[in-house]
């Protein structure tokens, strides 16, 4: 069984891409920008602000699909700069203190809009 989990993007046909694949037990959510509800960047030039927001819109993805944070397994966070990884942490930490998944911090050179600091990745197994 394959389910796919999209949030009416227009990018989403246009580039081949959903916001998150179910396979089964398995869920895999895609790279997370730190978007509002509106479209705009949420805490500009805050690595904090905008890691807290990314797995707000994965747990939805989530949800959609039929899992929920318990389920996450690996989480993979990315940043423009990754010296400010600490504040990135705090914000994981503070999400995903209890189910701990295995998570990975990598420096990338940039996102599609440049005032992304942050993208986060989620995958999930539902048990």
């Amino acid at each position: 069984m394959r389910r796919t989990v999209g949030f009416g993007s227009p990018l989403e046909p246009r580039i081949g891409f959903s916001r998150a694949v179910r396979c089964g037990a398995h869920v895999a959510v895609a790279g997370t920008a730190p978007l509002g509800d509106d479209g705009s960047t949420v805490g500009p030039g805050d690595v904090y602000a905008q890691t807290v927001r990314c797995p707000d819109i994965a747990e939805r993805a989530l949800r959609d699909a039929g899992a929920s944070p318990e389920h996450v397994i690996r989480t993979r966070v990315m940043l423009t700069d990754v010296t400010r990884w600490e504040e990135a942490a705090r914000a994981h930490g503070e999400r995903f203190a209890t189910v701990r998944p295995a998570t990975t911090f990598v420096g990338v050179s940039r996102f599609i809009d440049p005032a992304w600091l942050v993208e986060v990745e989620v995958d999930a197994v539902v048990t």
